[in-house]
């Protein structure tokens, strides 16, 4: 037997160890098993080039808890190592860096990334056990080896009688790590870090068959081989739809389609992104994308490698190219990282392109489950922008889809303003701005359904980067400019009953809200139609969304317009009735009717409204 101390130029880093990542101390079941699959997959390779024959067989890792002696075993069959390879690899730890170690981290106990940082991953065992024993026997012909240390520099290193090939590390957990004994505990760990694992990983039995034929077989925790590792050609949907349900067992509707990525060149990366249908609460959509390195589980916070609007998207991504421990600072810092989230975002761009001309139906049919992630996307990645302009979708209020050149082509003989505009007319509520969109279509317009919580902004982007085009909503003021094929309404009163019926309803509308216009309309419109300013009401919603902020404008007065229909009945009869109070309450109950078709009459107002009304049915 020999023994010695590990070299290591601090004597007390077992602890620090301990102290700076107990808060993520459940990792060493991740780096343990990391490290057993390395050994495992490496004598693979050595086999399959011929360096070595000996029988490579069905290898497994075995992990198991010895409760009642409070150890927990991690078994694999792997390369295993010789006496000098324990000196070399565990003993002789390449630890320069410990003094740089100590004074980065003696303050903190937050960074999660000392370990693979510093290459500690076995030494990850010390954070939950107080004792931790080697037993391994070397592929090689030559005796095993048996490593024991307590946590500090000090250890042991012997022969020992091991026959079977690979390493059995045994760890005596620690009185305050005791819940790592637990088999729920143990197997939480395994299938959140170890569950796509390359090699088999056992923990514990259980019983197949009935009666007489029960028998106890092992329990493999893990799928060595999942969708994403192999080639596209070799999976048809159910084998996507079948990953979806074991990425996420607890979600019962289906993905509305996937997107596999495969690149090996600048760098590599593997994965299969699902659309899943979004609900009303976008923020719980995120941080459902798993990321992985080579096949180990590091985070669902893929925040800076995939485009933050496709955050909303579920499945995998697998990267050589990311190390384990992820921190915010590195992902700034790393070119690769960049040229990931860049390939991502043209992948899904090609993608949704290809299933909109491949069936541009059933493109149609998912639209409103897809429209906020790629509407984000516009908005926040350009070169998304710049392919999006073929396959995004603006819908009408009668379910018809166009694209923004076919937009275009429909409305530009009949939607233009004075200035030459051509005007895209919108609602974003079609039961609240039913009667305005009602109207447009009385008219001959195309009004399109943009009902996104984003849609200010696009819709500004939109406008900057199509010239001589304006978007306005189907209830706005603009929407009075539009030029028509046909001849526009002549107004049937003079131009003195005009001003006249003007100076009538300004005397009665509040003036610090209201703004006056006349039109003539058909005699069948509304008589009075309130209308909001365009400007003030987009920025408004900018402003509400968290746009405005950015130009100190948080807070905008409520200013609307009040179209009157100089063509309808009710005007006609304020010019001619004599009597003020029946003129007053005339014009009073016709600008509640307007304000409660926007949904403005509200308390006392509303109150006042019905009840005068119930008194009119006596």
């Amino acid at each position: 037997m020999t023994s010695g101390k590990i070299n290591v130029t601090v004597e007390n880093i077992f602890p620090l160890i301990k102290k700076f990542l107990y808060s993520d101390h459940e990792i060493f079941l991740r780096e343990l098993i990391s490290n057993a699959t390395d050994a495992t997959l490496k004598l693979k390779h050595l086999t399959t080039i011929g360096e070595t024959n000996v029988e490579y067989g069905d290898p497994i890792i075995e992990v198991k808890i010895d409760k009642e002696n409070k150890k927990l075993h991690i078994i694999d069959q792997g390369l295993g190592m010789t006496k000098d390879e324990v000196e070399k690899y565990i003993n002789q730890v390449a630890f320069s860096g410990a003094e740089e170690f100590l004074e980065k981290y003696k303050d903190s106990a937050k960074d999660t990334g000392i370990i693979g940082h510093f290459g500690l991953g076995f030494y990850s065992a010390f954070m939950v056990a107080d004792k931790v024993e080697i037993f391994t026997k070397s592929f090689k012909d030559e005796p095993a080896a048996h490593w024991t240390c307590d946590g500090s520099p000090e250890y042991t290193l012997e022969a020992c009688d091991k026959t079977d090939r690979g390493t059995e590390i045994v760890l005596h957990i620690a009185e305050d790590s005791l819940d790592f004994l637990e088999d729920y505990k143990i197997r939480e760990l395994l299938v959140k870090y170890n569950k796509f694992m390359p090699v088999a990983i056992k923990f514990g039995t259980h019983e197949e068959g009935e009666g007489d034929d029960k028998v106890l077989v092992d329990t493999i925790i893990n799928n060595p081989s999942p969708a994403w590792t192999k080639q596209p050609a070799d999976l048809n949907d159910e084998d996507y739809k079948n990953f979806y349900r074991e990425l996420y067992p607890t979600q019962f509707e289906e993905p509305l389609f996937h997107i596999h990525l495969n690149v090996d060149y600048p760098f590599n990366l593997t994965g299969i992104l699902y659309f899943p249908k979004l609900s009303a609460d976008l923020q719980m959509q995120k941080d459902k994308i798993q990321l992985y390195q080579n096949q180990v589980f590091v985070t669902d916070n893929v925040e800076g490698i995939v485009p933050d609007f496709l955050t909303m998207l579920k499945g995998v991504i697998d990267s050589p190219d990311i190390p384990l421990n992820v921190s915010r600072s590195y992902l700034q810092a790393d070119g690769n990282v960049k040229k990931i989230s860049n390939y991502i975002t043209r992948k899904v761009a090609d993608k949704l392109k290809s299933l909109f001309n491949e069936n541009r139906e059933d493109f149609e049919s998912k639209w409103n489950d897809i429209k906020i992630v790629l509407e984000y996307g516009m908005l926040s990645e350009e070169k998304f922008y710049e392919k999006a302009n073929s396959f995004v979708l603006y819908p009408t209020v009668e379910d018809k889809f166009y694209t923004l050149e076919e937009l275009k082509e429909a409305t530009k003989d009949n939607q233009t303003d004075k200035d030459g505009n051509l005007v895209i007319l919108y609602a974003s509520n079609k039961d609240a701005q039913h009667s305005y969109i009602a109207a447009a279509k009385d008219k001959g317009y195309q009004v399109v359904l943009l009902d996104s919580p984003i849609v200010s902004h696009l819709i500004q982007k939109l406008e900057s980067d199509n010239e001589k085009m304006t978007f306005v909503r189907v209830d706005a003021d603009h929407i009075n400019n539009l030029i028509k094929k046909d001849e526009t309404e002549i107004s049937r009163l003079s131009e003195d009953e005009q001003k006249s019926l003007q100076d009538i309803v300004e005397n009665i509308v509040p003036k610090d809200k209201y703004t006056v216009k006349l039109e003539a309309m058909d005699s069948t419109a509304e008589p009075f139609i309130i209308t909001q300013p365009e400007f003030m009401r987009r920025m408004k919603e900018m402003s509400q969304s968290g746009g405005g902020g950015m130009f100190g404008m948080g807070n905008f007065p409520e200013m609307y317009n009040l179209v009157v229909n100089t063509n309808s009945p009710l005007a006609s009869n304020i010019i001619g009735n004599t009597d003020e109070a029946t003129r007053t309450e005339s014009i009073k109950q016709a600008m509640d009717l307007a304000k409660l078709s926007q949904g403005l009459l509200k308390g006392e107002e509303l109150t006042a409204f019905v009840k005068r009304n119930f008194n009119n049915l006596k």
